[in-house]
């Protein structure tokens, strides 16, 4: 697991204008770790992580273009392929009371190991990195209470 800066873009939806966004940053050569898009009406909203060493460029495009955008850090986190595997990384982080913001996928290509990327907005970096691990020791994690029903005697 990482942390990475995100870049979230605000466009107008209308047909070209994620096209025009992204034949500039091809131009600069600037790549992607993951890419998310989303509808909300008449605005769209692009989020996106540029390969670590060039986030730099990205902004100088996305400001050159005359775009808005907002930087943030987000974690990484390696999603073995198997189902209930997201799931496992959400109950973790819950049972810390740490919120996910909002999450999206990136899968590497021909990845040897056959996992993708989770890219996840949460509301405390910090405490989410140690609750997941950093550098890929995870810390002892808290076993969630069981609830069971009331035995009632008949």
């Amino acid at each position: 697991m990482q942390t990475a800066k995100q870049l979230s873009v605000s466009l107008v939806n209308k047909p070209g204008r994620l096209a025009a966004m992204l034949t500039a940053l091809a131009k600069k050569k600037v790549g992607f770790q993951a890419l998310a898009v989303m509808d909300s009406g008449d605005r769209g909203t692009v989020r996106f992580v540029p390969n670590p060493d060039q986030f730099a460029a990205a902004t100088e495009v996305l400001e050159q273009l005359n775009v808005r955008y907002e930087p943030s850090e987000v974690l990484m986190v390696e999603v073995p392929s198997q189902p209930g595997a997201f799931r496992k990384i959400c109950e973790r982080l819950a049972a810390e009371h740490l919120n996910i913001d909002y999450a999206y996928a990136s899968f590497a290509e021909g990845s040897a190991r056959k996992a993708g990327l989770a890219v996840i907005k949460v509301n405390d970096l910090a405490k989410a990195q140690k609750v997941l691990g950093v550098n890929g020791s995870p810390t002892p994690r808290k076993k969630l209470p069981v609830r069971r029903p009331p035995v009632r005697n008949r």
